[in-house]
C-alpha cells in the first residue's frame, strides 16, 4: 500500500483503512516566501545540471556533501508535482517538476538562502 499516492486513500476504496492512508506522507516541503523549505524550515534548491524527469541527480559525492538531498523515506509516497528520483548510491531523493531538491550545507539558519546563485548553477526551489 506504500507505493498508493493520498489521492488512492481519499478515493473509492473502502477496504483500506485510514490507519494505512495515514501512514502515507507526501513531500515534508512547504512554500515560505515564495521558496520551498524542508520540515527544518531550511531552504531547498535545484541544481541546473539535473535534468527535469530524468529520475536521477548528478549531484554525488563530495557535491552532495555540500549539497545534501531531500531524502524519501519508506512511507513517502510523490503525489502532483512531486516526485522521487533514485540517486548512484540507490537511495531516494524528493523532486519537484522532475527536478531533485537539496539543502545547501552553508546555511545556518531556517530562511538562510546563502546558496541561491551559487556558480550560477545553483537556484533556491519555488513551488
Amino acid at each position: 500500500m506504500k507505493l498508493l499516492s493520498r489521492k488512492l486513500c481519499a478515493g473509492s476504496f473502502a477496504v483500506m483503512t485510514m490507519a494505512a492512508c495515514a501512514s502515507l506522507a507526501a513531500a515534508p516541503v512547504k512554500a515560505v516566501d515564495g521558496v520551498l523549505v524542508g520540515a527544518n524550515g531550511m531552504t531547498l534548491y535545484t541544481f541546473d545540471k539535473d535534468m527535469a524527469g530524468s529520475g536521477k541527480s548528478v549531484c554525488n559525492g563530495p557535491c552532495a556533501t555540500n549539497w545534501p538531498p531531500l531524502a524519501v523515506t519508506a512511507d513517502d509516497a510523490a503525489s502532483g508535482d512531486f516526485s522521487v528520483v533514485t540517486r548512484d548510491d540507490g537511495g531516494k531523493q524528493w523532486a519537484i517538476k522532475g527536478k531533485p531538491l537539496y539543502y545547501w550545507s552553508k546555511d545556518n539558519k531556517p530562511g538562510d538562502k546563502t546558496g541561491d546563485g551559487f556558480n550560477n548553477v545553483w537556484h533556491t526551489a519555488k513551488p
